[in-house]
């Protein structure tokens, strides 16, 4: 063996992450009657993550006239971002076009990397301010980039709400040319979402204080449905010259291992538009080449075909519907055990997650003694219910609150 400094000896093990980590435990535990509310994926009553149907069509359809491996290029399919962009945007999509600049990225991941790097290099100064909670991944995707992240406050924990006035404050005296990260719909941790007033309040402080807004779509149609969950990006993209989206085709295409997304752009005219193209290009040939085709071609031929997107549309709703019911059955039995407590807030949530108010030791004990898995923040992920594991999931957590 050759002598010498090694190079990562001096290494140390990393703990794993706060939400993976959750998963692996899991996995580890042998107990029939483990349930799993920790990562962020939907899954059906059987327990689990289901291909559309849509998109398997759709993919059966694009391996069978594939002809080629070949390269699509840094930007990536481009039916793709022009359709996804289309779903995220709706009507806004065609008059926002010259000023629109799409590229398509490794999972909603890559958009918020690449978004952060875009931004770092126009406004290497630039402050990221972003939810309080967020996403337990949008600080170390973003700040690893180099860019310095503040949060503004988010959620009212005692009301289980947005703290609407207390965000709305905060966000009004920030310096102009601000990024501000915003979830679109189905907030992540807390699901509890702005109301279509308060995008309208929200928008006209962004506007007014010179602010660009950097939104994140990762669950659209996992809230109400496809057009309800953009109101808020819609609000802001018709009112501010500037803005970042980043899309996510994991949850509501189910295509979660493609990492398939996309990073628009809305720049104040389309001389800005030509050089964030060119740049977004740039940057991503120098972070990972080119993006991975088959997710996205999936995506664009579900879009493009009348009869798969409303296949695909009516699963989505399907899911939604589930999630909803869920919700209700859980409120309705927890209010049972515990009728001294009050459990509203779940059904006013949306999307998979919701904000459980449970404490790391009520989440420890839920583990420990009855197989329960869950977020150490206590965040729940509704989707990991089901009608036949609700009854015991209500029992144990009616105990560790008692």
């Amino acid at each position: 063996v050759r002598k010498g400094v090694a190079m990562f000896e001096t290494l140390e093990p990393l703990a794993p992450d706060s939400i993976l980590g959750v998963t692996i435990a899991y996995r580890r535990d042998t107990s029939p009657l483990k349930v799993d509310l920790g990562v962020g994926v939907y899954r059906d009553d059987s327990g689990n993550t289901p291909v559309p149907a849509a998109v398997r069509e759709a993919e059966r359809a694009l391996i069978g006239a594939q002809t080629t491996k070949s390269y699509v290029g840094p930007a990536g399919n481009l039916e793709f971002n022009e359709r996804i962009i289309a779903l995220a945007l709706g009507p806004l999509a065609a008059g926002l076009a010259d000023r629109t600049a799409t590229i398509q990225t490794v999972g909603g991941c890559g958009a918020l990397r690449l978004g952060a790097e875009l931004v770092k290099v126009a406004r290497p100064d630039t402050v990221v301010h972003v939810s309080d909670p967020t996403w337990a991944n949008h600080e170390p995707l973003i700040g690893s980039s180099g860019m310095r992240l503040e949060r503004y406050p988010y959620f009212d924990a005692a009301r289980r709400e947005v703290a609407f006035d207390a965000m709305l404050s905060h966000i009004d005296q920030l310096p102009a040319a601000s990024l501000v990260l915003l979830h679109a719909c189905c907030h992540n941790p807390t699901g509890a979402d702005l109301s279509p007033n308060q995008w309208q309040e929200l928008a006209a402080v962004i506007e007014r204080r010179g602010l660009v807004p950097f939104v994140d779509l990762a669950y659209q149609g996992f809230g109400d449905d496809l057009d309800a969950d953009a109101v808020g990006l819609r609000t802001l993209a018709g009112r501010v010259p500037e803005l970042l989206l980043a899309v996510s085709c994991s949850k509501n295409f189910g295509l979660y291992r493609e990492r398939t997304g996309a990073l628009a752009v809305i720049s104040a005219n389309s001389v800005s538009r030509t050089a964030v193209a060119t740049h977004q290009a740039r940057l991503a040939r120098r972070m990972y080449s080119m993006p991975p085709d088959h997710g996205a071609a999936i995506v664009a031929r579900v879009l493009a075909d009348a009869s798969l997107r409303q296949h695909w549309e009516e699963e989505v709703g399907s899911m939604v519907a589930r999630m909803k019911s869920l919700r209700a059955l859980f409120a309705a039995r927890l209010t049972a055990r515990l009728p001294g407590h009050d459990f509203s807030w779940v059904t006013r949530q949306r999307g998979m997650f919701s904000f459980s108010g449970l404490t790391k030791a009520h989440v420890d004990a839920l583990k420990e003694k009855y197989g329960i898995y869950i977020v150490g923040s206590g965040r729940i992920n509704v989707a990991g219910m089901t009608p036949s594991n609700m009854g015991a999931l209500c029992d144990a957590i009616a105990e560790v609150l008692k």
